[in-house]
C-alpha cells in the first residue's frame, strides 16, 4: 500500500540531498524544527500545505514539481505507465533528461529560477 506522506518524504528527502545541504539547514530556512522536518522526511508526519509550501521555498524547489514527481512515485506502485510530456527535442535543447522513471533528474536539473511560467 502507498502511503502518501512517506512519497512525499523521500521527495523532499532526494531534493535536499542532491542540493548537499543538511537537515539543519533547511528546517532552519523553512522555520519548522529539524525533529519535525526529519518526521516529515521519513514519512512519520504529514506535512500540511503551509509546511510544504515552507519546505519547498527553503529547499527552492517548486511544489509544482514535488508534486509531480510524487504522483509519478504513486502512479508507478499502483502498476500506471506513466508518458513523458516533454517532446525529445525541447528536453535536449532545454538540457534537461528525458526519462521520468524514479531518480531520473526531469524537471530537478535546473533550480527555480531558471524555470519559465507557462502562460
Amino acid at each position: 500500500m502507498v502511503v502518501l506522506r512517506r512519497e512525499i518524504g523521500d521527495v523532499l528527502r532526494d531534493a535536499r540531498q542532491r542540493q548537499g545541504r543538511t537537515l539543519r539547514e533547511v528546517s532552519s530556512a523553512a522555520r519548522v524544527s529539524l525533529g519535525y522536518l526529519s518526521e516529515v522526511e521519513r514519512g512519520q508526519k504529514e506535512a500540511s500545505s503551509e509546511l510544504l509550501s515552507s519546505i519547498c521555498d527553503a529547499l527552492d524547489v517548486p511544489l509544482s514539481l514535488v508534486l509531480r514527481e510524487v504522483s509519478d512515485r504513486v502512479a508507478v506502485a499502483e502498476g500506471l505507465h506513466i508518458p513523458d510530456t516533454v517532446p525529445a527535442d525541447l528536453a535536449a535543447g532545454a538540457g534537461i533528461g528525458v526519462d521520468r522513471t524514479l531518480g531520473g533528474d526531469a524537471g530537478w536539473a535546473m533550480p527555480r529560477s531558471e524555470l519559465a511560467p507557462v502562460g
